[in-house]
């Protein structure tokens, strides 16, 4: 699944959450919901509802920009290859490993070849 699907699809339901806690405190003062509870008088209180929405949507702000801003941070670390320093062979899957010129044939459909660059041959080549 495309990474930017995830990101929106995640802020939508965090959203969503958020808009039914402000639909709920609405609906607690247009209802009454204590009075159909609890059988005591309604007694409309706007302020309080607006208030509650004002802290809510003052959670909601930081809360969906945190979680965008993770998001991204967590796809960008996915996006990294993690190549053994030693063998050079690639981890596909958590317990998978297998040679670098393999990998970029299967998954990047790539030919690979060997040669030397220009300071390693400077470095390795002229000592002799």
């Amino acid at each position: 699944m495309n990474h930017e699907r995830i990101t929106r699809r995640l802020l939508l339901y965090e959203s969503l959450g958020f808009v039914l806690l402000i639909t709920v405190s609405w609906l607690d003062e247009l209802m009454g919901l204590p009075a159909l509870l609890f059988g005591s008088a309604v007694q409309p209180n706007w302020y309080e509802a607006a208030l509650e929405t004002v802290i809510i949507f003052g959670a909601a702000i930081p809360t969906l920009w945190l979680t965008r801003r993770l998001v991204r941070r967590l796809v960008y670390l996915e996006g990294f290859l993690h190549v053994c320093a030693w063998c050079r062979k690639i981890n596909v899957n958590d317990d998978q490993w297998m040679p670098m010129e393999e990998y970029f044939k299967t998954e990047l459909n790539t030919k690979t070849t060997h040669g030397i660059c220009q300071e390693c041959s400077e470095k390795f080549l002229t000592r002799t």
